[in-house]
């Protein structure tokens, strides 16, 4: 978690929407979900997320949360 998280200092346009999905997310999802989410993602229901997504889901976020 230490890592993402310092990698994300590279990012400061996302700092806020990070700290809003972070919270809303505080409570774990199912992980049958998770692995739901692993599979369609990555083909492997016990991959990890890579970085660069995680970025590309807090963009989207951002602009969504624009838009709403």
């Amino acid at each position: 978690m230490v890592r993402p998280l310092a990698k994300l200092l590279a990012h400061p346009g996302i700092w806020m929407t990070a700290i809003r999905m972070g919270w809303r997310l505080r409570l774990f999802p199912d992980p049958a979900y998770l692995k739901f989410r692993m599979i369609t993602m990555y083909g492997d229901g016990h991959a990890q997320p890579r970085f660069e997504d995680l970025v590309t889901f807090l963009r989207w976020c951002k602009a969504w949360e624009r838009h709403r």
